[in-house]
């Protein structure tokens, strides 16, 4: 039987977004107002992704910002999609997320990323040890989750706060690597089809496929990330939509800009071949009328079969980003939340 999105839940990714004209306390803010309104909305998760060196995105303290917003909420969960485990020593991931979970029980999750969030400088700069490598992270992670894990009598190097929070642990992925990772280890699996599309059908397959029933996890679970500008027609949110198509094409073309403000066409702002790479990138965006998103979701679901749907929305008015979220929110399983 193939599954509704009332089956499912869906979550939100949050970059802290920089938009021309504000400060990174101004995304901070901006942030708090969506988690709060998507908790009242039934949302299961706010993730926040790592990033670094980038001008228009503010999560680079991503541990932090998650903080912020377990603070200011109260009931929804809170974590990172995610932390990228090559820039950091997993003891001091283990005691960031078990002082996390210390604080907001039951609320925070941990997702790891492989990749460094950054340019190959900037991860340079980021890490004490140049010899470290990314091909260090199955290790690293199996390190982190023993972290976590109840107390070892032989354990020398313990995280306090963290031994024995066995915070839930995700794997993050654009490519099969993490999806076969996650498989081996028992972990749930979140594709990052908002950005890197091209792989989703054959890590899902893989990870299905290959999944290993763990402690934290019995049967597999798959989520994966989306681009979602919804409004109250279909023109309005393509309108909005080009504020996006902007910060797509500074990805492409390494030129870089805060979020912009919305135009009304986007003839001449690119050539043939960035639009189509722009394009390519979107392949799992969806813009439009409640009507016209829920069956592009309701198709997206088909075609994949997974168990959660997290959004990403790159809309530079907060009150239409906001209302974006509104519009989706009835689609999806509610969480009942108990305020």
């Amino acid at each position: 039987m193939k599954k509704k999105l009332s089956d499912i839940p869906v979550s939100v990714l949050d970059l802290a977004t920089i938009v021309q004209g504000d400060i990174p306390a101004d995304s901070f803010k901006k942030s708090l107002q969506v988690a709060k309104r998507v908790e009242q909305l039934g949302y299961n998760r706010y993730w926040f992704a790592e990033h670094h060196n980038m001008e228009n995105i503010a999560s680079s303290a991503t541990s932090v910002l998650i903080g912020y917003i377990a603070a200011g909420t109260s009931s929804i969960r809170v974590g990172s999609g995610g932390v990228m485990l090559p820039n950091h020593s997993p003891l001091i991931i283990a005691e960031q997320f078990g002082t996390l979970e210390s604080l907001y029980p039951g609320r925070i999750d941990l997702g790891l990323g492989r990749a460094p969030g950054t340019d190959q400088l900037t991860s340079f700069a980021l890490r004490r040890n140049l010899n470290d490598s990314v091909d260090d992270f199955p290790q690293d992670v199996i390190e982190l989750k023993n972290y976590l894990a109840p107390r070892s009598g032989d354990a020398r190097v313990r995280a306090i706060p963290g031994e024995g929070t066995q915070v839930p642990l995700w794997l993050l992925g654009s490519s099969t690597y993490s999806a076969q990772l996650a498989a081996a280890l028992g972990f749930p699996f979140a594709f990052a089809a908002h950005f890197a599309p091209a792989l989703l059908q054959d890590a899902l397959k893989l990870y299905r496929h290959n999944f290993t029933p763990s402690e934290q996890l019995q049967q597999p679970y798959s989520m994966a990330c989306i681009n979602i500008i919804a409004a109250d027609t279909d023109e309005e949110a393509q309108y909005l939509a080009t504020s996006f198509y902007r910060l797509a094409l500074g990805i492409v073309t390494g030129k870089r800009k805060p979020l912009q403000p919305p135009i009304e066409s986007m003839e001449g702002e690119w050539s043939d071949y960035e639009r189509a790479s722009v394009m390519h990138m979107m392949q799992y965006t969806f813009i439009g009328s409640a009507k016209t998103v829920h069956e592009g979701l309701q198709s997206f679901l088909d075609e994949t079969s997974v168990d959660e749907i997290m959004v990403a929305s790159y809309i530079y008015d907060n009150d239409a980003k906001i209302h974006s979220y509104e519009l989706i929110a009835p689609f999806f399983k509610k969480q009942d939340y108990k305020n």
